[in-house]
């Protein structure tokens, strides 16, 4: 690949890892223009990964740095989603992603809706609806299966179900998401990297780009809040759930 191409490719992954350390949603910048530099799509998937794992790896470590995610507390989740992403991952070769396509916007612009119709949501804890093994089980593991099947928009359904069934706040939500989000991506990203899918000299070029980009995101959740992080997960949800509704 040339290295002008390389290079716009780098700067694409930051600008995505800054959107994603916020909102999530940064694949769907960064995976179209893999496919725009000619990569082929299973490739571009697998090295989507790669990147993309550094960058919500790097974020993962801001936000547990500043004490916004307690490792402990989200155990049950974290081994529920590797399970799952597992599962999804191998499940890829058997069913066709193609069937999720119309379901999984309906999903997210529930996701939406929830977040922009309730303008103090998330602004602090409330009462969490389930215990955190119910959480792992009937909430984080089918989403890290449906990120290791398909992946678009998996954030989105972290962060409502830390919102909506844990009682989190907007902040402690996104940054548990990352967590989680970097189980699965790792998960699918091992099984790609068995298959020999992944081209290690972009992803890696990616990589540097996706950490500068998600430290700066996470930075920037941290110091602006909910006042931020709602509409971008709104306009994030509506913009993977369009792209998918178009591409089908």
């Amino acid at each position: 690949m040339e290295l002008e191409i390389l290079g716009l490719l780098v700067a694409v992954a930051a600008c995505a890892g800054f959107v994603d350390a916020i909102a999530g949603g940064g694949g769907l910048i960064t995976l179209p223009a893999l496919l725009m530099a000619g990569m082929p799509p299973v490739q571009a998937i697998a090295t989507n990964k790669l990147q993309g794992t550094f960058g919500v790896a790097a974020s993962s470590f801001a936000f547990w740095r500043a004490g916004h995610i307690d490792v402990r507390a989200l155990a049950p989740a974290i081994a529920a989603v590797a399970a799952g992403a597992l599962l999804g991952s191998a499940a890829v070769q058997w069913i066709d992603p193609d069937r999720l396509r119309l379901a999984v916007p309906a999903i997210l612009l529930v996701v939406a809706g929830y977040f922009a119709l309730a303008p103090h949501l998330g602004a602090g804890p409330r009462k969490a609806r389930l215990g955190p093994l119910s959480f792992a089980l009937g909430v984080a593991g089918p989403i890290g299966a449906y990120d290791g099947f398909l992946g678009p928009g998996a954030g989105s359904m972290y962060l409502m179900g830390f919102v909506a069934l844990l009682g989190t706040d907007l902040l402690k939500g996104t940054a548990g998401t990352k967590l989680l989000n970097l189980t699965s991506n790792a998960v699918a990203l091992a099984v790609f990297a068995a298959a020999g899918n992944v081209d290690y000299t972009v992803g890696l070029a990616m990589a540097l780009g996706q950490v500068v980009g998600s430290r700066a995101g996470a930075r920037t959740a941290m110091l602006r809040g909910a006042p931020l992080i709602r509409p971008l997960v709104v306009i994030v949800s509506i913009a993977i759930a369009a792209s998918l509704l178009l591409r089908g």
